[in-house]
């Protein structure tokens, strides 16, 4: 069987959850390989409706193990309530079907209050953080002052770990924030709750993906966010703090020997932003509340509502050649039958001249978008299945998009059901 990554083209929100628990009817493993709690998955199913924020979206499938990789930033306390509200669901979680890589990092309680306390000093500059700990947490993996899952099996060694990182960071929490100090007792206590908690999933997930792999198992990895928001290839600075690439799938899984066959980038059939940060094709106004609330476009981890605007050719094309996407998943275009004219952002206007190339972050803030408009069809689509059975001009408009990305449009999704898809 090929393995396939299934990942975010633009700013993230384009429905991967959705991809992703109708896809793993083929897969044996479900990884999640970067990112944390900061966005969430929304995914409909015969269980209910979950909005997944650090479970990967195989859960729902019998007989799929889902893995936590090395690169997720794992906040146990939220998982733990998580995996409680997906339990009540009628959704079994045990170590036959979740995993929890041994090398992943803990998001720890400070990292969540510096998440705030720099939000607030930033004021009017703030990046829109979510203020889930993501930042602050890469922040100390990558300055090697963060505790390893793995390390919760060795507690002698790791109070003396956690004292030296509580001295470090009690430096900034009080010295530059003037903020309480962390307490050590505390802390500990903390981390000893949800060790015991989570022991029996912890192990080296490396090995289980390699025999997978060698095995001939088919392995699905799950992406956060997109293409925008990668930290080297996105918006910089208003990206997160991990790269959201299929190219990093690998690493973050904790496999770094294992090919990925199939990259499934999905897009939305409109465009939506969560956070701070240059968004050309955005729409003010009448216009944006009527899209927001026909698509019901509001942040499944803060309901915070999504900026929203005609789909962005450009940016859409750009984050199709940052993914090495080889399909597209064209998602909640049944969202756009209420419009007589489909607006789509085809170029951008920069110091007077047209461009087709996605430009350097600091010029995003001058461009204007280019816009062109097609014919609606004007009817509910939210029950067809078949490409023949969609409006003629519903098919020209994903034929355009298809176009002009310069990739295949393989899924066409009319809804966010597993069965409300068109598969081309």
């Amino acid at each position: 069987m090929s393995n396939c990554a299934v990942v975010g083209i633009n700013w993230g929100d384009e429905g991967k959850g959705r991809m992703v628990d109708m896809l793993t009817e083929n897969a044996d493993f479900v990884v999640r390989y970067q990112g944390g709690g900061n966005a969430g998955h929304t995914v409909v199913n015969e269980f209910g409706k979950f909005a997944l924020h650090l479970l990967p979206s195989g859960i729902f499938r019998p007989g799929v193990m889902n893995i936590l990789g090395n690169g997720v930033a794992l906040d146990l306390e939220n998982l733990w309530d998580e995996m409680e509200s997906v339990r009540k669901g009628g959704v079994a979680l045990t170590p036959d079907n979740l995993r929890i890589s041994e090398r992943a990092s803990l998001l720890l309680p400070w990292h969540r209050e510096l998440d705030g306390l720099e939000e607030a000093r930033l004021k009017d500059k703030k990046y829109g953080s979510t203020k889930q700990g993501i930042a602050p947490f890469y922040s100390d993996k990558y300055q090697k002052k963060t505790i390893m899952a793995g390390e919760l099996f060795y507690p002698e060694l790791l109070r003396e770990h956690l004292k030296d990182l509580l001295e470090w960071k009690n430096l900034i929490l009080t010295g530059v924030y003037g903020a309480e100090p962390a307490d050590l007792d505390a802390l500990v206590a903390w981390v000893e709750k949800y060790g015991k908690l989570f022991a029996p999933y912890i192990c080296d997930t490396g090995a289980l993906i390699r025999e997978a792999g060698k095995t001939g198992k088919s392995i699905l990895f799950e992406a956060q966010l997109g293409s925008l928001r990668d930290l080297d290839m996105g918006i910089y600075p208003y990206t997160t703090s991990s790269n959201t690439l299929a190219a990093y799938a690998p690493v973050g899984s904790g496999a770094p020997t294992v090919h990925i066959d199939d990259v499934i980038g999905v897009v939305k059939a409109y465009s939506t932003c969560v956070g701070e940060g240059p968004f050309v094709c955005e729409w003010f106004g009448s216009d944006a509340d009527e899209l927001r609330r026909v698509g019901f476009e509001f942040g499944a981890k803060t309901g915070r509502p999504r900026r929203v605007g005609p789909i962005d050719i450009v940016a859409t094309r750009y984050g199709v050649e940052c993914q090495n996407a080889t399909a597209i998943a064209l998602t909640k275009v049944d969202v756009l039958s209420y419009m007589d004219k489909i607006p789509v952002c085809t170029h951008y206007e920069l110091d007077g001249k047209i461009i087709d190339n996605f430009p350097f972050p600091a010029a995003l803030g001058k461009c204007k978008p280019v816009i062109e408009y097609m014919d609606g069809w004007k009817t509910d689509i939210s029950k067809v299945r078949t490409w023949e059975d969609l409006p003629l001009n519903a098919r020209k408009y994903v034929e355009y998009i298809e176009q002009n990305i310069g990739c295949r449009i393989k899924y066409v999704s009319v809804g966010p059901e597993r069965d409300a898809c068109i598969i081309r």
